[in-house]
């Protein structure tokens, strides 16, 4: 008899339990349509106030997109300009700390951005993942947009904790937005610590003109990510014109990443990378015997030593000095026969 009365006394609580339960979260969902009712309508101040008291948000941020980020995004200026002169707050951010100047930069509406940055617009604003305006101008590819946050005083060059503008228009093969950073400052040879230096991103992604932009301007043509070379990633993405290009200016082939492969490692058998890496190093290492022979045999017949044999980079020199003379006689041996 007292066994039954504790289980159901148990049971009781539960109950009890399961319907506040239910009950807290009746209330939740009445707040958040109540509130985005009040979005809708543009109670800003209702909202904001049930955002802050009820949802414990600090004051500035919504729970929701504002009409004002929608405005922005969309890229409705004379929405946007009646919502501000409303006295919506152009620094509201959502709980992921999207600004509207995110929105409109990302939209790359120019006009709008301007209205938000002359009306005391954040250039600078971070989001929860780092990303600042002038990041979503680089990623639409937007140049009058990146031109004019500048103008506003945006830092073209962020730290190595924030998302890199210059590495995101590199990526997406924007090469005008890439130049106008560069112009401004930012470092060509800058090494993110996701990506690498921009070069590398460019191979990686194979955006030829942002390659020949950054080799024109110098950037240094074997810095690439840790001790992966930008040769290396255009061998691995079998880019043959981007790997022309950069044994063109004096990308080092016999230099080997992490796992300690050379680009020629890296390149597909009988492909078209594979046949100019072997030229190129071919022109290295026969520039000063005139053949009338094949001169890949003896680059090939290396490669194919130091890929079996796994032969350190030191004692390339000796390597290439044992098939010089080795030619050297096979030459002199073959006109002798001729005579």
């Amino acid at each position: 008899m007292e066994g039954s009365s504790i289980l159901q006394a148990s049971t009781n609580i539960y109950f009890a339990i399961f319907a506040l339960f239910c009950f807290k979260l009746l209330i939740k969902i009445s707040l958040a349509l109540l509130t985005h009712f009040y979005i809708v309508k543009g109670n800003r101040k209702e909202a904001a106030r049930i955002a802050e008291e009820i949802y414990g948000i600090v004051p500035g941020s919504w729970a929701d997109r504002s009409p004002l980020h929608d405005a922005a995004f969309q890229g409705r200026l004379l929405s946007l300009k009646t919502l501000i002169a409303q006295g919506f707050n152009v620094n509201l951010v959502t709980t992921d700390r999207v600004s509207a100047l995110h929105e409109a930069c990302l939209g790359g509406h120019v006009a709008c951005a301007k209205l938000l940055l002359e009306n005391g617009a954040h250039v600078n604003a971070v989001t929860i993942d780092g990303i600042t305006p002038l990041f979503n101008a680089c990623c639409s590819g937007s140049v009058a947009c990146v031109n004019m946050l500048l103008e506003f005083g945006a830092k073209p060059q962020v730290g190595n904790h924030l998302a890199s503008p210059i590495h995101e228009a590199v990526k997406r093969g924007h090469r005008e937005c890439m130049e106008v950073l560069l112009a401004h400052g930012v470092d060509i040879d800058q090494e993110d610590l996701q990506y690498g230096t921009l070069l590398y991103v460019a191979c990686m992604y194979q955006r030829t003109d942002c390659v020949k932009k950054l080799l024109e301007l110098g950037a240094n043509v074997n810095a690439g990510k840790r001790l992966d070379t930008p040769l290396h990633a255009a061998a691995r993405k079998s880019s043959a014109e981007i790997v022309i290009l950069l044994a063109d200016y004096g990308a080092n082939l016999k230099c080997r990443n992490a796992e300690f492969k050379c680009a020629l490692d890296l390149a597909i058998p009988n492909s078209k990378v594979e046949q100019a890496l072997l030229l190129r190093e071919g022109k290295g290492l026969f520039c000063l015997f005139p053949f009338t022979f094949s001169s890949l045999s003896f680059p090939l017949c290396r490669f194919k030593v130091e890929q079996y044999l796994f032969i350190l980079p030191e004692t390339f020199f000796l390597i290439d000095l044992i098939f010089s003379v080795s030619s050297l006689l096979i030459l002199s041996l073959y006109h002798a026969t001729q005579k």
